[in-house]
């Protein structure tokens, strides 16, 4: 094999820029296809990404010859599905975070890659953003010491609309916003301190505005006794919007927020902002290396073990599982 040739199943708002385009542009890779229910949506995004065919029935495109790597971009409620279709047809699976609805879905999957021996990774891309590297190669070096405690929050407001939207719907998305904005932190803090000890926390709906939980509280006990307390309130203000992670260790602290550009690093009370080049498609450098390890050349960037680990943090947090 020396090209992944790419499906997508679900080219939807997430592909159209963070993902999509960047099949094209990592080396080795190449989009093929798309598929989506709504052909006239499947057709037009084909035309506009000059992608050579489309589908509106996931099948056809999970069981064409051509395609040896499926990307899963559905609501996650289909996500075990389409992925143990394409490992029965022997291609290996790029799916969309979080994994599945649950944890126990997630664990199926885990465990189908290994029957299939087909290869598995999960889109948890912010690790292989330059930024949170930098911020894990400082944590390791100790350059603000050993690491004490984190605190995360991040408070947004409803949007308008919000409670005619999938991503509200537990039935489809496994909760509300937390199951979609989450994953990516839980799983920085488990790319950053590995696995946890002892996780707990509360959820509740607050607002009323939809069937999920709208507020959610976390602490959660990684090895050396590192302490992180999380707050997820989305029911914030409007115009007070607020996305911050710190991380305090016995020199200093880094202050960074998680969907936004801020970050910076206090030593000795000396403050000083780390910068970062733009990426116009947010997800490319764990595309690429997801290309690498599905030709054989590489890692696997974000294992199906370290995505179910975050899927059982969210159930724990949200007392889907004791």
């Amino acid at each position: 094999m020396k090209k992944i040739v790419w499906g997508i199943i679900g080219c939807g708002n997430v592909t159209e820029v963070k993902s999509g385009p960047a099949f094209n542009l990592v080396p080795n890779s190449i989009l093929h296809a798309v598929m989506r229910r709504d052909g006239a949506k499947a057709e037009d995004y084909a035309k506009r990404h000059h992608v050579p065919k489309w589908y509106s029935d996931a099948d056809q495109l999970i069981n064409d010859p051509e395609i040896n790597g499926i990307y899963v971009a559905t609501p996650p409620d289909s996500h075990e599905d389409y992925t143990l279709k394409a490992f029965k047809a022997g291609k290996s699976v790029y799916v969309e975070k979080p994994m599945a609805l649950n944890s126990s879905e997630a664990i199926r999957m885990l465990e189908a890659s290994k029957k299939y021996s087909c290869k598995l990774s999960v889109a948890h891309y912010r690790r292989a953003q330059p930024k949170f590297l930098e911020i894990k190669r400082l944590i390791d070096k100790q350059t603000i010491g050993n690491i004490v405690s984190v605190d995360l929050k991040l408070s947004l407001a409803p949007t308008p609309g919000i409670e005619n939207t999938w991503r509200v719907n537990p039935d489809i998305s496994g909760g509300g916003n937390f199951h979609d904005l989450a994953p990516h932190q839980l799983d920085l803090m488990l790319f950053f301190f590995g696995e946890p000890v002892h996780v707990e926390g509360k959820s509740s709906n607050i607002a009323g505005l939809y069937k999920a939980d709208d507020f959610v509280s976390t602490d959660i006990t990684f090895g050396n006794n590192i302490k992180f307390k999380g707050i997820w309130d989305f029911t914030g203000h409007p115009n007070k919007d607020e996305d911050i992670c710190v991380i305090t260790g016995t020199k200093g602290q880094i202050s960074f927020a998680v969907f936004t550009d801020p970050c910076e690093i206090t030593i000795n009370g000396k403050t000083e902002p780390l910068t970062f080049n733009f990426l116009p498609h947010v997800q490319q450098p764990m595309i690429e290396q997801v290309v690498n390890y599905f030709l054989g050349d590489g890692p696997n960037p974000c294992s199906a073990e370290d995505a179910v680990i975050v899927m059982q943090m969210l159930d724990k947090i949200t007392g889907k599982i004791s």
